[in-house]
């Protein structure tokens, strides 16, 4: 299709839309006709907007139902919604703070693909949220990296489980993007974050971060048509970070 058409005419759900990722990848998706409605655990901004905490099955199989009974079915599911954690080496980590990480990233993904799949028709799409530390390990956030591994390995199997009902399921890992989560990490003025801020940015062979927008394109071409025979992969958009 033509630019503006990628994903015309498709009902697109995306997690975590109110801000970063989440709301450029909301954004394109309606610059390229896709019907855009966003989820968020904050208030809602806007009719597009929906307040949905994720953690929480009752709220987003009742989101799903809405959605279905607007639009008629859910072509696209972008599971962006994530919390970094605690910045601490496992054993500092409480059993709190571990649930709360993996109730965000790992099970908010399980429940939005539980209650969005069988909405799907034939040629419908998953996208899920990880990240290159879902690739490769890094000292500042063990359970954040564990989190993701588990969304890595979740999409593989969704899309082992879903291919014969014409579902394509794929995650994404971003690199070091520039967001307010990463500007935190920036912000923080502990030697720890001081040597992690330094160590990511040399090792980024194309010598910058990456922008919203950057990922966001990426997740457009595995929602829309153009990605018909691409299942089960990981499309790392890191500047090739994790390439050395």
């Amino acid at each position: 299709m033509s630019g503006g058409e990628r994903v015309a005419g498709k009902v697109c759900v995306v997690t975590g839309a109110a801000a970063g990722l989440g709301a450029a990848i909301r954004r394109l998706l309606a610059e390229h006709g896709g019907t855009v409605i966003g989820l968020d655990v904050t208030p809602a901004g806007d009719d597009g907007l929906w307040q949905v905490d994720i953690r929480d099955e009752t709220e987003v199989a009742g989101a799903m139902r809405r959605v279905v009974a607007a639009h008629g079915r859910i072509d696209v599911l972008v599971n962006n919604a994530g919390i970094a954690g605690p910045r601490k080496p496992a054993h500092e980590v409480t059993a709190e703070e571990f649930d709360d990480v993996f109730a965000v990233n790992v099970r908010g993904t399980w429940l939005c693909t539980k209650h969005a799949v069988p909405h799907m028709p034939e040629g419908g799409s998953i996208v899920n949220m990880s990240s290159m530390y879902g690739l490769v390990g890094n000292s500042m956030l063990p359970v954040y990296h564990a989190s993701k591994g588990a969304v890595r390995l979740m999409s593989k199997a969704d899309a082992a489980t879903y291919a014969s009902r014409g579902i394509r399921v794929n995650s994404v890992h971003p690199g070091s993007i520039e967001t307010g989560s990463t500007a935190s990490v920036r912000a923080d003025v502990t030697e720890a974050a001081r040597r992690y801020n330094e160590r990511t940015l040399a090792a980024i062979p194309l010598g910058h971060r990456g922008e919203p927008l950057d990922v966001a394109y990426g997740v457009l071409y595995l929602t829309s048509d153009e990605s018909r025979y691409v299942t089960g992969t990981e499309l790392v958009i890191d500047g090739g970070y994790t390439a050395l």
